[in-house]
């Protein structure tokens, strides 16, 4: 069987801050993001599907990241849970669209939750393949499922 890997590239403005941070990401700060997702299987070979010969459609996979990924992250200030309290107030004073994460904000991490997520909404025999997640023209972490399984 062929195994055939297809890439849909989305992208999101955000903004972070790196808490405890020792450089200039500990303030709030924006990135215009964009995140690249591949993922591998084998094409439809029933001649009466509509999809015959896709791995994925590409509407269906752009809908999956859309709806749990870019719609939540777009235009949002992504925090630590562990925040500091009273910083945190006046942060929902000002900004409408919070995310907080368990996590620190980091591409890396960012690309862990998004892995999670994504691999739990994948058909059966759709495998995730990689992830990339470009903060900046050049600046970007990848993810790669060879290393993570």
């Amino acid at each position: 069987m062929t195994k055939i890997r297809i890439t849909k590239e989305f992208r999101f403005e955000a903004a972070h801050a790196l808490r405890g941070y020792d450089g200039p990401c500990k303030s709030i700060h924006g990135h215009s993001y964009k995140l690249t997702v591949t993922v591998a299987g084998t094409p439809v070979r029933d001649t009466e599907s509509p999809k015959v010969g896709m791995v994925m459609d590409f509407g269906d996979l752009k809908e999956m990241i859309e709806a749990n990924i870019i719609d939540s992250f777009d235009h949002a200030l992504i925090l630590s849970k562990d925040y500091p309290i009273e910083d945190a107030q006046k942060i929902r004073e000002i900004f409408c669209n919070i995310v907080w994460v368990d996590y620190q904000p980091t591409s890396e991490n960012l690309l862990v939750d998004f892995s999670n997520k994504i691999i739990q909404l994948l058909p059966e025999g759709i495998k995730l393949y990689s992830l990339q997640l470009r903060e900046t023209a050049n600046s970007f972490a990848e993810w790669f499922a060879d290393d993570n399984y």
